[in-house]
């Protein structure tokens, strides 16, 4: 297949990358914005036709969280009608589409694993233009496959992982919130996930994927730190109201992935297995 990965620059784009190396059946276009604009519908209906594009995995999006609440405009062309032009394009070649969403597309007010049929109900401006993404998909392209995941990191780029081993190393104390419950998620390992769905067949519909278990971003930091083997810096509980930031985050955003196992019969790593695995990768760098 000739196949379409956009974001190529993001955490998720690179591990992308990286996974290529294991399927050289397929000829993959690593995109970026220099190669080619999302934003820009003629562009990527000629893009798409050039290279006989067979399918798309979007891991292209606004991610900055509190800058979109100021930012609606580039977050709404990135996060909503990009998207949409992708799916339209990809629909009149018959393909199919991967589009990687959030959870902030829920409110976080549950106290049970969020599944798929949870309706969406988004409270931040970076929330609503992921779920009007996951809208757009679904109407304009009829092998849609959405992924939603959570609390994401890797070796690549700015993430909460690095962030938190830089400072461990700068500071001798830190606060991180720990009302805020969710998974964290390699990006290796949501990168093998689409990989596996890609090669077993595109079962359209949303599914949830991040890794096994449940933190806090205190006790996340924590784990960071000891596996980092950071002993100088005391790290202390914040509550969310101790640390306010433009846009509200989820206190809950724990996703049930029951359907996503079963559909490709995956297992799931354990967040502290492949949290070690990563730092591992990042020290040996």
């Amino acid at each position: 297949m000739n196949i379409l990965i956009t974001g190529c620059n993001g955490q998720l784009g690179n591990e992308m990358q990286l996974l290529e190396r294991e399927y050289p059946q397929h000829t993959y276009y690593n995109t970026d914005v220099e190669e080619l604009d999302i934003t820009n519908q003629q562009a990527i209906e000629a893009f798409v036709n050039e290279h006989a594009i067979d399918g798309i995995v979007n891991c292209a999006a606004y991610t900055a969280v509190d800058k979109a609440e100021s930012d609606n405009q580039l977050c709404t062309a990135l996060n909503t009608e990009a998207p949409a032009y992708l799916a339209m394009a990809i629909e009149k070649r018959g393909g199919w589409l991967i589009q990687i969403s959030t959870d902030y597309v829920f409110n976080g007010t549950k106290h049970t694993p969020y599944v798929e049929t949870d309706t969406p109900c988004p409270d931040s401006v970076y929330g609503s233009t992921k779920l009007a993404g996951e809208f757009g998909v679904l109407k304009f392209c009829q092998r849609t496959m959405i992924i939603r995941t959570a609390w994401l990191y890797s070796t690549f780029g700015n993430n909460f992982v690095k962030t938190m081993i830089r400072l461990g190393k700068e500071k001798s104390e830190l606060g991180v919130i720990f009302d805020q419950i969710g998974t964290p998620t390699y990006a290796r390992d949501l990168a093998s996930v689409i990989m596996t769905a890609i090669e077993k067949g595109i079962q359209p519909g949303i599914y949830h994927f991040s890794n096994e278990g449940v933190t806090s971003w205190y006790d996340f930091t924590k784990a960071i730190h000891r596996i980092a083997g950071i002993t100088s810096c005391h790290v202390r509980p914040l509550h969310t109201a101790e640390y306010p930031t433009p846009a509200h985050r989820p206190n809950y955003s724990v996703l049930d992935k029951t359907k996503i196992k079963q559909t490709y019969g995956i297992e799931v790593p354990y967040w502290e297995e492949s949290l070690a695995v990563c730092i591992h990768k990042l020290l040996a760098q």
